[in-house]
């Protein structure tokens, strides 16, 4: 006789019920918990490449664009605050999640187009993967966490498109959230410890 592993249980519901994560949800957060030991590899090693030169940041490379980046930044964690609504209102009302869920959607979106306006000012400024330590440092870091952004943003326009049909999940929501989360809370550090 086959016996199956009882469900996680994770926190105990006002009336007795266990509250169970979803699949979905602990795959992220497994899949999420690898991710930041993969950044924090790639800054730690970046910290003692810079800590270790004589002059930081390397000669004849163009400063970083700190205060542009600044309000970048603020429309991502904007971004995190929409969506963590759109997760509130869904719990209430399904239909009134649409508009933080949009607005995620979009600042997400302009997260990534001003990244990618800012590359290429940098590129034509001098700074290549190719030019300085810096610009390796720069573009693997930077450029890995768009790819997370740009993976994460395809998941949100798939939760939203459910939405808008009327057949989201709220562990389907969880799930992007999870993830959308993750690449929010990263961008701070990365922000942090790159271009300061």
């Amino acid at each position: 006789m086959r016996t199956t592993s009882p469900p996680i249980r994770l926190i105990a519901a006002e009336h007795g019920e266990p509250k169970v994560i979803s699949n979905g949800v602990l795959g992220m957060l497994l899949f999420v918990l690898t991710e930041i030991m993969l950044f924090a590899g790639m800054i730690s090693v970046f910290n003692i490449v810079r800590a270790s030169s004589v002059v930081w940041p390397p000669p004849n490379q163009p400063r970083l664009p700190i205060e542009e980046t600044a309000v970048n930044t603020l429309a991502l964690l904007a971004s995190g605050l929409c969506f963590y609504l759109a997760q509130r209102r869904f719990a209430v009302s399904r239909p009134s999640a649409r508009l933080p869920l949009t607005l995620a959607l979009v600042l997400g979106s302009f997260f990534v187009l001003f990244q990618g306006y800012e590359w290429i000012s940098m590129i034509a400024r001098g700074l290549t993967l190719t030019s300085s330590t810096l610009g390796s440092f720069f573009y693997l870091i930077v450029g890995m966490h768009a790819l997370h952004v740009i993976v994460a943003l395809g998941m949100l326009v798939q939760t939203w498109r459910r939405h808008a049909q009327g057949w989201l999940h709220p562990s389907q929501l969880a799930t992007t959230g999870v993830f959308w989360y993750f690449v929010v809370g990263a961008w701070p550090i990365i922000y942090w410890r790159v271009y300061w």
